[in-house]
């Protein structure tokens, strides 16, 4: 008779800049890497995205709407994790831990006072109440702490589950920011956010449509790109900034945009859209060129996978790669986000780094997040 390993399980809950729900999923590390037993995605309703949306931007009475909202995250969280447990038949005692990212709403590394901060909005504490299960969360600040940007954290998972001895290759994260991972055929990774994701189109289509998002980048292809308001927009310092260097709705949110439509309110909304496409592929297919070495393929995830009109994009401006999804590699374009914060926390959990300095400019590896146990 054969002895098998035990599964070591942890849930991952991603909910990111795009802002369109939370991505769960019961992942297992008893092998070599990381696999996915089950997904779960849950969309957000209205409210709950409207107030996280608001929340960030200075308003009103913020901290009393920020602490409620992170309470009602740490609700749909919960509900979330145990829809996933049901569908998967495991009970709760069996999960080691959670890994719990929280809401992005402010993302400030090393400004003000040499510094700075990250803040996810997030109830941990809650969350380990309402589902039994030890909770890893606040994954971010330490880093910020040893002087790096706190982000992008999932290179390191990257590396973990893409990284093939003897093989370089490229991974790009498509979510409402976008972020390149460089996996070396040595075992050496870097990363950092290569600029806007699908943050600037899906608000301009929710503006004009009323749809979160333009599915199959249908929309934008139907306009045409605007050289002159591509400039415009390609005018930002971020983009020629070199790594490490992160970003979020701080810097590309709707104010951002709306100062660089002042000159071309005569545009189309559909040419306004294709060409915010355009500049999401071209500041991904830029980074990608810089950074290429001998890398044969990119391996894309995240919701702009998804995007076939950008997809497409993206093969017509790098011809020297191959441009697939993560499906290939192991692992859905939606799901590996969220596994990246499984892995996170069996990292914390395991007293291991889950940051690189090659990727956050940090003084170093260090342990992330704090632990709330059930």
């Amino acid at each position: 008779m054969t002895s098998s390993t035990p599964p070591e399980l942890y849930i991952g809950l991603m909910s990111g800049t795009s802002l369109d729900g939370v991505d769960a999923v019961l992942a297992d590390f008893s092998g070599p890497r990381c696999t996915v037993l089950r997904h779960h995605a849950a969309p957000f309703d209205t409210a709950t995205r409207a107030e996280l949306l608001a929340l960030n931007t200075p308003g009103a009475n913020e901290l009393h709407r920020a602490a409620l909202a992170a309470n009602a995250l740490a609700r749909s969280y919960a509900q979330t994790v145990q829809i996933l447990l049901a569908q998967a038949g495991v009970a709760p005692a069996s999960v080691r831990a959670i890994g719990a990212h929280g809401q992005t709403v402010r993302h400030r590394p090393g400004e003000f006072d040499g510094t700075g901060y990250t803040l996810q909005l997030n109830n941990p504490a809650l969350l380990a109440e309402l589902t039994g299960i030890a909770v890893v969360a606040d994954f971010r600040s330490r880093d910020v702490a040893a002087g790096g940007q706190g982000a992008p954290l999932v290179p390191a998972f990257h590396r973990h589950m893409f990284g093939r001895p003897g093989q370089d290759l490229l991974v790009l994260n498509i979510g409402g920011i976008a972020n390149l991972s460089v996996l070396g055929a040595d075992g050496s990774a870097l990363g950092f956010d290569c600029g806007p994701g699908n943050a600037l189109m899906d608000h301009w289509c929710q503006q004009h449509t009323g749809q979160p998002f333009d599915r199959d980048g249908a929309w934008a292809a139907s306009g045409r790109v605007l050289p002159e308001l591509l400039a415009r927009l390609e005018d930002e310092p971020f983009l020629r900034q070199p790594p490490p260097k992160s970003t979020g709705r701080d810097l590309f949110n709707p104010r951002w945009l709306q100062q660089r439509l002042e000159r071309f309110a005569q545009a189309t909304a559909a040419d306004v859209q294709a060409t915010l496409t355009e500049l999401t592929a071209k500041a991904c297919a830029a980074s990608a060129i810089s950074y290429q070495n001998r890398s044969e393929m990119l391996a894309v995830c995240g919701g702009g996978a998804y995007n076939r009109h950008l997809m497409a994009r993206l093969r017509a401006l790098l011809p020297g790669l191959r441009v697939e999804t993560t499906d290939t590699h192991g692992l859905p374009p939606l799901q590996v986000e969220a596994a990246a914060f499984a892995w996170l926390a069996r990292q914390t959990l395991h007293g291991l780094p889950g940051n690189l300095q090659n990727a956050t400019g940090a003084q170093g590896a260090r342990v992330l997040g704090g632990i709330y146990p059930a």
